[in-house]
């Protein structure tokens, strides 16, 4: 003790000291813990009020919305257009117009897309999405994916499993509600994206075309960078590896094994993919990584949102929803549809 007070150090503050360095092993693993269990069952967010006001009032948005379920007990969405187009609509059929995009009168449907939600999110954040896409010209059908909103499964692997859900979805509510499977086209953000390019990459998959927003490259490394960011150098790196082991056991699969660029290269269809020039979630690098893995020919287009951070990619002012639509137009109806 007496060469600790020659340096400055009281008996209280050594104490302190020590009982802090006996700690860090324990925050580290818990940590860790947390890590690994939001990335496989993130806490899921109930109905918000702006989710009941469209499914209490569709017809204020131009729609028609139907809930139901597939075979499998997965949650989802049936949205039409119906009536008279809302804000949303209205705003999105005249930026199509200013593009020199013809539009077919408001009701009318040429084709189908299925969106995919992100992580911790549910089918009912994609219903402003939906009004839009819809008075486009399309139908919307839109799941919860496992381990989200009121899905009977508990874990999420962002596509691993998940790959077949779509198209699942596109033939059960086509034979449900008696329309063509086809056309069809497929849109994912974020996790979504990742299943969607999972999705996308499958043989003999009845996707047109596909949209890809603020999505990763590799998953592991995601959970690195991220962890990197908020903890330091040194510290990330011990929890994105602890929550990586905790991701493992929890959902019986590597965290490595979710790299979407495996199935980005095996895609054969139109592929935009878009990501905001701020996010600080998913770093715009992982988004260019992943357009850069696409097969040369097909045709594809990468498209940055400027100034756009992750959970904000879809409500800046940039037409970002009149570039989708015309994507969707142009590649997943074909003429005559």
């Amino acid at each position: 003790m007496r060469f600790l007070r020659r340096i400055g150090f009281t008996k209280r503050r050594f104490l302190v000291l020590l009982a802090g360095i006996s700690l860090a092993p324990l925050t580290i693993t818990a940590l860790a813990v947390w890590a690994g269990l939001e990335v496989a069952s993130p806490q899921r967010r109930p109905l918000q009020d702006y989710h009941r006001e469209f499914l209490d009032h569709p017809q204020a948005h131009g729609l028609r919305i139907v809930e139901f379920k597939l075979g499998d007990q997965t949650p989802s969405l049936l949205c039409e257009p119906a009536g008279a187009p809302g804000i949303r609509g209205t705003a999105i059929r005249e930026e199509l117009r200013e593009k020199g995009i013809k539009l077919l009168d408001f009701g009318e449907i040429r084709g189908t897309l299925v969106l995919l939600h992100g992580r911790r999110g549910r089918k009912e954040d994609y219903l402003p999405i939906a009004e839009r896409l819809c008075a486009s010209g399309f139908r919307c059908l839109i799941p919860d994916l496992p381990g989200h909103g009121d899905h009977p499964t508990a874990i999420a692997t962002y596509g691993v499993r998940e790959a077949d859900l779509p198209e699942r979805l596109l033939a059960e509510a086509s034979e449900r509600f008696s329309f063509m499977e086809q056309p069809a086209g497929l849109l994912g953000m974020s996790m979504g994206g990742s299943v969607a390019v999972h999705t996308a990459g499958r043989e003999d998959s009845p996707w047109k075309a596909l949209v890809v927003i603020s999505s990763f490259d590799m998953l592991a490394t995601t959970l690195d960078s991220n962890a990197q960011a908020r903890f330091g150098p040194l510290l990330g790196k011990l929890i994105s590896g602890g929550g990586s082991y905790v991701y493992s056991k929890r959902a019986g699969l590597p965290l490595e094994s979710i790299q979407p660029t495996d199935y980005c290269s095996q895609i054969r269809i139109p592929t935009l993919i878009a990501h905001g020039t701020g996010d600080s979630v998913i770093s715009i690098d992982s988004g260019r990584r992943l357009y850069a893995s696409l097969p040369e020919g097909t045709v594809k287009r990468w498209l940055e949102i400027p100034g756009a951070d992750h959970h904000n990619v879809l409500v800046t002012d940039f037409p970002v929803y009149a570039e989708i639509a015309a994507w969707m137009l142009e590649h997943v109806v074909s003429p005559g549809n």
